[in-house]
């Protein structure tokens, strides 16, 4: 089959875009050039021909010369526009923008339906890592029992600094800062806001799942303590900011970013600073880790040009799991086992819990014990007051776990026979 000609449309020319005309020149056997780039700043200084570029997007999205769209700008919404006109005028778009991937997520399925014109948007999600293509391709929705994934380079790199240097978390921001990990404004990536529009559309190719990025419990690890990393060296964890989505014995699927303690034999362990990593488990492969930079010019880059490179052969995501099985419904009806460090007993509604496994009373104290998920999605208290919240290993609990391990410590405590 002979790969086509492609004439790429490019918006943005920021870190990402400006790695993608570096990369393009120095692989001209991908049959793939740039013929304008629309950018918001017509004086800024750029390393590439100034014929190359305009302020007009029309330039781009009605040239019936351009084939492909490639977006790689910040703001969600004149992202969409650009990508819904695109696919309208019949152009094949690659995209890295997650917010708006994640807001808009139903419209662009429907208008690939619409259109028949391929979305694709690897990049979008743990940049050098292919971990779309492996869900499209290799797993079946029945086949496929749990996702774990580090998918936000910015504070994989600030807990690990804290770990390994003992800093505050404050400092860690300003480190990861300095080194260009972390943006002016940190808030989106250190609050949990990045790492969940990743996962909103990573549920829709692991399962079929289209959900609201609000649906989906998450936080952040703004209120992660030094305190919190003592325990975890304590105990022999690492503290990781995980995206987990689980298949329950029911057949609903669990699904929630939040920080969790990891074992030191866990894959995930060995992910540090800006990296990102994921954990596939199913039926037949057992576990599989792949490992890669989550962020950065030519790493992100370089998935924008697998994708590119995959349109010349007339590749799309065919959303197999979505169109061609029932998806699998998320729920909240499960246990968690999670640990909460806080300075004051105030704050903690201990009969949320069904049973506290251990407590600590310092100067900074903390609880390990059992809840029912529905408390984190219809509460706020655990993201309040400097309660730092962080799910143990293995933090998921089904309820026939949760009756066999009750009716064991009555036993233990000789209430039963």
């Amino acid at each position: 089959m002979n790969s086509r000609q492609l004439t790429i449309g490019l918006f943005g020319f920021g870190v990402v875009g400006e790695g993608l005309y570096k990369v393009l020149e120095q692989t001209p056997s991908l049959r793939a050039t740039i013929k304008k780039v629309c950018i918001k700043n017509p004086g800024k200084k750029r390393n590439a021909p100034a014929t190359l570029f305009t302020t007009d997007r029309d330039e781009l999205l009605n040239d019936p010369g351009i084939n492909v769209i490639v977006e790689v700008i910040n703001e969600s919404g004149p992202a969409f526009e650009i990508v819904s006109t695109a696919l309208k005028n019949g152009k094949a778009v690659v995209s890295a923008s997650k917010k708006m991937i994640a807001e808009h997520l139903p419209e662009i399925l429907e208008m690939q339906k619409i259109y028949n014109q391929p979305f694709l948007c690897e990049s979008a999600a743990c940049a050098s890592i292919p971990v779309i293509r492996n869900l499209e391709e290799y797993y079946d929705n029945d086949l496929l029992h749990s996702i774990r994934a580090i998918v936000n380079g910015s504070t994989n790199f600030i807990l690990t600094r804290m770990f390994e240097d003992k800093l505050d978390f404050k400092q860690a921001v300003m480190l990861a800062q300095q080194l260009g990990f972390a943006e002016a404004d940190p808030s989106l990536d250190v609050e949990g806001w990045d790492a969940v529009n990743k996962w909103t559309f990573l549920l829709t190719h692991a399962y079929g799942i289209v959900e609201k990025t609000e649906h989906i419990v998450f936080n952040g690890i703004q209120n992660i303590n030094l305190s919190d990393a003592v325990v975890a060296r304590e105990k022999n964890y690492e503290i990781k900011l995980v995206a987990q989505a689980k298949k329950l014995n029911n057949g609903k699927v669990a699904a929630f970013v939040l920080p969790q303690f990891v074992l030191h034999e866990d894959p995930l362990a060995f992910v540090k600073n800006e990296f990102n990593g994921v954990v596939i488990e199913s039926s037949f492969a057992d576990k599989q880790f792949f490992y890669g930079k989550g962020a950065g010019s030519f790493p992100t880059a370089s998935a924008v040009l697998s994708d590119i490179s995959a349109l010349r052969y007339g590749y799309r995501y065919e959303y197999k799991k979505l169109y061609y099985h029932t998806p699998p419904v998320l729920t909240n009806d499960f246990y968690v086992r999670a640990y909460l460090s806080f300075d004051d007993w105030k704050n903690i509604p201990r009969d949320k819990f069904e049973w506290i496994e251990e407590w600590h009373a310092g100067d900074r104290k903390y609880l390990s014990g059992v809840l029912h998920f529905e408390h984190l999605k219809n509460d706020s208290w655990w993201k309040e007051n400097q309660v730092s919240l962080i799910l143990m290993p293995d933090a998921i609990i089904e309820d026939i776990e949760i009756r066999k391990l009750k009716k064991k410590s009555l036993e233990l405590a000789g209430i039963l026979d």
